[in-house]
C-alpha cells in the first residue's frame, strides 16, 4: 500500500469478458496480454465497462484512491475518464520502457528472491511470487511520482467526506469554502467527474459491499442512503447494466 491511498489487486481473465464497476478510482496496471506485456492507465469509470481478454490473461494493478491519480499520472482526472490508455500516453517514452522491462523480469526477479528449492516451482506459486514483484514494481513507480508531485489539493478529503455522507454539493461548497462553479472544477481534476456523480458511484459502492454479506436488500437501500429499495434498484442498472440480483451472482455479460 502507499499510506492509505493505494493497493495492489491481481486478476486472471476467464473465459467471458469481465464487468468492471465504477469506483471512482484510477489504475495503473501491467497486462501480461500480448507477446511483451503492456503498462496500462485505466480512468475513473461512470458506468461499468467490459473488460475483453484472451482467457488466462493476467494482470496486475495498482489502485489509486479518489483523488489520488492525477498526481501519479500528471493529468487531470476527467481527461482519463471512462478510459483505457497505454502509459506512454502520459509518461515519458523511455521511463515507461524502463518499467516494462523491469515488470517483464519479475519471473526471474522472484526466483531471485527465493531460497531454491525444487519443491517451490509449482505454478500457482511461481505466478503469485512473480505477481507480487510486479506489483512492488508498480507501487516504486508511482511513489517516485509522488516525491515530485504537487501536495494533494487540499478540499479532496473533504468532499469524499461530503457526498460519502449524503451532503449536497451546496453543502459541500459551503464547507470547504468553494462555489458552487469552483467545487465542481476542482472534483473533475481530482476525480474525473464532478462531485455528485462521486457520491452516486460511492454509494453504489457501499450498497455492493452491504449486499454481498447477504444483506436484505431493502435494508441495503436504507443503510447506503437510497430514498428506497426501488431507487436503490434503478441506480444499480443505471451504472452497472444489469439488475442488483444478477450483479451479485458474478455475471460478466
Amino acid at each position: 500500500m502507499i499510506g492509505r491511498g493505494a493497493a495492489v489487486w491481481t486478476r486472471t481473465a476467464g473465459t467471458g469478458p469481465q464487468r468492471v464497476l465504477p469506483d471512482g478510482c484510477t489504475d495503473l496496471i501491467w497486462s501480461e496480454a500480448g507477446p511483451d506485456g503492456e503498462l496500462l492507465v485505466a480512468g475513473p469509470d461512470t458506468r461499468a465497462r467490459l473488460a475483453p481478454g484472451p482467457p488466462g490473461t493476467r494482470a496486475v494493478g495498482l489502485r489509486f484512491a479518489p483523488g489520488q491519480g492525477p498526481a501519479v499520472l500528471g493529468v487531470p482526472a476527467h481527461e482519463l475518464r471512462d478510459q483505457l490508455v497505454p502509459l506512454a500516453a502520459l509518461w515519458p517514452g523511455a521511463e515507461v520502457r524502463r518499467l516494462a522491462e523491469r515488470i517483464a523480469e519479475a519471473e526471474r526477479i522472484a526466483d531471485a528472491e527465493r531460497i531454491a528449492d525444487a519443491e517451490r516451482t509449482a505454478e500457482a506459486e511461481r505466478t503469485a511470487a512473480r505477481q507480487a514483484v510486479q506489483g512492488r514494481l508498480l507501487e516504486d513507480a508511482a511513489l517516485g511520482r509522488l516525491r515530485t508531485a504537487e501536495p494533494p489539493d487540499p478540499v479532496l478529503a473533504a468532499i469524499v467526506a461530503g457526498v460519502s455522507r449524503g451532503t449536497g454539493v451546496a453543502g459541500i461548497a459551503a464547507a470547504v469554502g468553494l462555489g458552487e462553479r469552483q467545487l465542481h472544477r476542482r472534483s473533475l481534476a481530482a476525480f474525473g467527474y464532478g462531485a455528485k456523480t462521486l457520491g452516486r458511484v460511492l454509494r453504489l459502492n457501499r450498497a455492493l459491499d452491504l449486499a454481498r454479506t447477504g444483506v436484505p436488500f431493502a435494508a441495503v437501500a436504507a443503510t447506503a442512503g437510497y430514498a428506497d429499495q426501488a431507487h436503490l434498484a434503478r441506480e444499480v442498472r443505471t451504472l452497472t447494466g444489469v439488475p442488483l440480483g444478477r450483479l451479485l451472482q458474478g455475471s460478466g455479460g
